[in-house]
């Protein structure tokens, strides 16, 4: 069989199944992981009313799993690697090439038992600089309902199968468009990460060393630790979220990015995103990317969002009314949005 034969043949390749399973805990560390803030109640805070998981979470369950205490990362690896005929690759010279969430319906706040990762390897590439494989998964339920689907492909440096120029892909995400150069952003998001960042998005499962001991990134000539590529892919999400859905998680239905540059825990981040028309059920066609405002480098290139707009409602008019209660009185404030909120009166 040719090697070209041996790539064939692997398209199609289906791994085993992976459960998966996780809490609101869970959901609270992984939006601590990307970012999220103090006043963003509905990811952070488990009784807000709106709590829900933030989009890209399934893009951490991966080397998560169903644990639910640390795993040892070399291992958590190894278990994934499949018999799909291709060449086993130096898991030293593999980085994460691109990554896609779309969401096909809201995840629970607590899994329970019986989910599952199916995954398929769907595409493969060979050029004189490596391979890069995609695989397609799906987050289902134990009835074998979908509710996430993802693309992940990896980059495998210097990598050889066939030794000339391959492609062939038998399913892929949708493609990114060119971001308008003729025009200025329609918004601009900064945001910091913070230097115990990467220390924060690892309890989501990505216990790679190389993200937490200083002398695994020196040695892989990083100059020390840098920030996981899924969290920065959350930081980007967590800015249009912000900026185009007003906050509303469930706003975001699709979110594909291409990683391009390192983060360091620290650096400061900057996102800048494209309005490029409608996009599929009633969402809005997004083109972006996120620069690193510290090391002056493009970070996250190639991004395509499909997000729902809505515009911030405002508080209209204000209408007081007086109740009293004894000897205090109390002033309410009426509007749209804020009903019969007290506060103390302004007439003593």
């Amino acid at each position: 069989m040719s090697a070209a034969d041996v790539l064939d043949k692997a398209l199609g390749f289906e791994y085993e199944d992976q459960p998966v399973a996780w809490n609101k805990r869970d959901l609270l560390a992984y939006a601590l992981g990307i970012g999220a803030k103090n006043t963003d109640f509905n990811i952070v805070y488990e009784l807000d009313k709106s709590f829900s998981a933030f989009p890209t979470f399934p893009a951490a369950l991966f080397l998560k799993g169903d644990d639910q205490d640390v795993n040892l990362f070399s291992a958590r690896v190894g278990s994934t690697r499949s018999t799909s005929g291709l060449p086993n690759f130096d898991p030293n010279r593999v980085v994460h090439a691109t990554q896609t969430v779309e969401v096909l319906k809201p995840l629970p706040l607590i899994s329970g038992s019986g989910w599952k990762l199916k995954k398929r390897l769907t595409s493969i590439h060979e050029n004189k600089s490596g391979v890069i494989v995609e695989n397609e998964i799906l987050l289902v339920d134990p009835r074998g309902t979908p509710y996430a689907k993802l693309y992940s492909s990896s980059f495998n440096l210097g990598a050889k199968i066939t030794g000339q120029r391959f492609s062939k892909s038998i399913a892929a995400p949708p493609n990114a468009k060119p971001i308008p150069k003729d025009r200025k952003p329609d918004w601009v998001v900064q945001d910091k990460t913070s230097p115990e960042q990467a220390v924060i998005y690892r309890l989501s499962g990505d216990y790679n060393p190389l993200h937490i001991d200083p002398r695994i990134g020196q040695a892989a000539g990083f100059g020390g630790v840098i920030l996981h590529g899924l969290s920065t892919y959350g930081f980007a999400a967590r800015a249009l979220v912000s900026a185009i859905g007003t906050n509303d998680p469930n706003s975001l239905r699709y979110f594909g990015v291409r990683f391009t540059a390192p983060v360091k825990p620290g650096d400061a981040l900057e996102t800048l995103a494209w309005e490029l028309g409608p996009g599929p059920d009633g969402t809005t066609e997004v083109a972006f990317e996120m620069k690193n405002t510290t090391s002056g480098k493009i970070v996250i290139g190639s991004g395509l969002a499909y997000i729902r707009k809505t515009e911030k409602k405002t508080a209209g008019k204000i209408s007081y009314r007086i109740y009293a209660s004894g000897k205090k009185r109390y002033l309410y404030r009426i509007t749209p949005i804020i009903q019969a909120r007290a506060v103390p009166a302004i007439y003593d």
